[in-house]
């Protein structure tokens, strides 16, 4: 529907809703006259019941939620009042002449009471319904507005809360180890004990076969190497090696050794590289 439709639809709305509070207006005039109100107050009666429901009908166009429902249960309770009170109107005729008594709106006495209590207490409820619904209105926040104010704070506490853990802490001055005392000489241990022949032929009882003679291409003609030798090869060839590099695999391969022998290697020649600073700073 585009703008023009719409606003025809409103006008409509309004010139039935006048006419409708006309009709209802000379009936809530006579019953505010028979319950004690002078013409003033008669006169403005019609304004404080239907104009309540004006008001509680505008206020569920706004608000939402509980508040939303709030202004429909006013908006229901008063129609209902006026509903009530219009048709008192209809079934007692003495109401159209002002020839009813004061205070007499129905002849059973527990329907008369119930009805007076009703039409004055009607203006009470305008006053306490229509300030509380004036109040939500005015304190409301559309559902878009309230989302987007909620994200933005979000989004700043979350900026502080990085900018905060961001922010690096002074740190105190890092006062300097105290030096090390010199580690004791390390025993060299022996690279290997060598094993008796007649010790590995004992522990084999199962008879072997004769293969030949061994040719002299298989035969190693490296000899053999004592420990003190070895690790003379072992200091030369790493001379220029750092200490990182002191690898059983690397000193293995330098000098042509078993893994268990490199790995004795690695510790003596790494012990001696580390002795060797601790000596000239003391």
């Amino acid at each position: 529907m585009n703008r023009t439709g719409k606003t025809l639809l409103v006008l409509a709305l309004v010139a039935v809703v006048a006419m409708a509070f006309r009709v209802s207006w000379n009936a809530l005039r006579d019953v505010a006259t028979a319950t004690g109100a002078d013409e003033t107050a008669a006169l403005l009666y019609p304004f404080v019941v239907d104009g309540l429901m004006a008001l509680a009908l505008v206020a569920t166009l706004v608000l939402n939620g509980d508040s939303r429902r709030f202004a429909l249960r006013v908006l229901a309770s008063y129609t209902l009042a006026s509903l009530v009170l219009n048709y008192v109107h209809g079934l007692v005729p003495e109401l159209h002449s002002e020839s009813v008594d004061w205070g007499r709106l129905a002849d059973w006495d527990p329907a008369n009471w119930a009805l007076v209590l009703l039409a004055t207490s009607l203006p009470v409820g305008s006053i306490y319904f229509g300030s509380d619904l004036v109040a939500k209105v005015l304190h409301h926040r559309p559902v878009d507005t309230a989302i987007a104010e909620e994200t933005t704070e979000r989004t700043v506490n979350r900026s502080t809360s990085d900018l905060q853990e961001s922010t690096p802490t002074p740190m105190a001055p890092v006062e300097a180890p105290p030096a090390l005392p010199a580690p004791e000489p390390v025993e060299e241990l022996p690279l290997f004990e060598p094993t008796p022949v007649g010790a590995l032929a004992a522990e084999s009882t199962r008879p072997r076969r004769a293969t030949g003679r061994v040719p002299d291409v298989a035969r190693s003609t490296r000899p053999v190497r004592t420990a003190d030798q070895l690790l003379d090869e072992a200091r030369s060839a790493t001379a220029d090696w750092p200490v990182e590099e002191l690898t059983g695999e690397a000193i293995r391969k330098a000098v042509h050794t078993s893994a268990a022998k490199a790995r004795v290697l690695r510790e003596t020649l790494r012990a001696e590289r580390t002795a060797v600073p601790d000596e000239v700073a003391s």
